[in-house]
């Protein structure tokens, strides 16, 4: 190469070297999306618009109990055996004994007890009115919405104390059609199921529905309850007994199969959007679904998963952090492949629906770029140079 052809080279790369001394090379080469140093200072800024979180050990522990405020066990801390309350519209069966001799009830059939016989009478089925109250002779109108039979029966017997001969009463539910839960969604069947005294559980109603439509690590079930709304995954439910609460009257059970879903992008084998089950899946099983990092060109130091947190989620309570319309908080959790350690804290990391989990190019391949450029054009120049020749 003569001195001509040396001084044409130097004089196509003279603007190309004071471009790169000028700027970053992420600012003018083409690129897939930023690199590991832009994600780790745009979350050092003062008024930074995302939470750059670095994941360790301690991460991991604190995002695994914010999961525990997520349970039904957590959220409806409901105990078996509470009081079995009558509400209006149930219907009530009541029947009364009164003690040899009779006084009140004289005309009433007698009923043999251990030998004697006492005065039995059952009063027509009651429907609870809708001011809660129901209606017995002799004993008036009586308050009985919020209370249990055996309350009720302890009052009956009061308000007929000095009228009827030490009476006996004993109060049934005939037909209860307040206390209930709403069963809907992906089911055999919908229906609204009548509790019983022994105290169902969130498996009871589902079994009581014909079962789920899809296999149970599809579905997810979520159960409202005053207002209050909580989902998990079926399959947690069934592995952990805990989880499967008692009921509450009031309470609607809505089993939705709905794939949830996350987004691959940057420097993996495969870019996409990624379905995993209502279970959920860890950081290492997403990065193995689409194949992995791309050996050539990723910075294993720069493995982002961006997510629009929960205000209770870990780092992100400050109330001074910048957060969307619904309430989110951007926040970005940054793990180094290299070392050994994150392939174990990747299994422990679990991604959220909606997730972006998004891979930087090293910067070796960001110069690897710069280097095809610039010997693209000195094979153009150099072609041309021969063409002209």
């Amino acid at each position: 190469m003569n001195i001509t052809k040396v001084c044409s080279i130097g004089l196509l790369l003279a603007p190309l070297l004071a471009l790169q001394g000028c700027a970053t090379t992420s600012a003018w080469l083409p690129a897939s999306g930023p690199s590991a140093h832009d994600i780790s200072g745009a979350g050092q800024q003062k008024n930074a618009s995302i939470k750059v979180i670095k994941v360790d050990d301690t991460v991991i522990r604190q995002l695994e109990e914010e999961r525990k405020h997520t349970y039904f066990s957590t959220q409806f801390p409901s105990k078996l055996g509470s009081a079995y309350f009558i509400g209006p519209g149930d219907v009530l069966s009541i029947s009364l004994w009164e003690a040899p001799p009779a006084t009140l009830f004289s005309s009433a059939p007698l009923d043999s007890v251990g030998g004697s016989t006492t005065r039995m009478v059952s009063f027509p089925e009651q429907m609870v009115s809708a001011e809660g109250t129901i209606d017995i002779p002799f004993a008036g109108v009586i308050h009985v919405s919020g209370r249990s039979p055996q309350q009720i029966q302890t009052l009956i017997e009061k308000k007929l104390r000095g009228k009827a001969h030490d009476p006996q009463v004993l109060v049934r539910m005939a037909q209860n059609t307040t206390a209930t839960v709403t069963i809907v969604g992906d089911v055999g069947r919908s229906l609204q199921m009548p509790l019983t005294a022994k105290g169902d559980r969130l498996l009871d109603a589902l079994a009581a529905a014909g079962g789920v439509k899809q296999s149970v690590g599809k579905e997810t079930i979520q159960l409202a309850r005053n207002g209050h709304v909580v989902s998990m995954p079926l399959k947690h439910v069934i592995q952990d007994p805990s989880q499967n609460v008692p009921l509450a009257p009031g309470d609607v059970i809505t089993v939705t199969h709905q794939p949830l879903s996350l987004i691959v992008l940057g420097a993996t084998t495969k870019n996409e959007e990624l379905n995993f089950e209502s279970q959920g899946i860890s950081l290492a099983q997403a990065l193995g679904r689409v194949g992995g990092l791309q050996d050539n060109r990723a910075d294993a130091r720069g493995v982002f998963v961006f997510r629009l947190a929960d205000d209770t989620d870990l780092g992100v309570s400050d109330p001074k952090a910048p957060k969307t319309a619904d309430g989110k908080v951007p926040v970005v959790y940054v793990l180094d492949m290299r070392n050994p350690g994150s392939l174990l804290m990747a299994q422990g990391f679990k991604m959220h629906n909606n997730d972006v989990l998004y891979v930087s190019n090293a910067p070796a391949a960001e110069l690897q770029k710069f280097l095809n450029i610039v010997t693209s054009s000195v094979y153009s120049i150099t072609s041309l140079k021969a063409i002209g020749n």
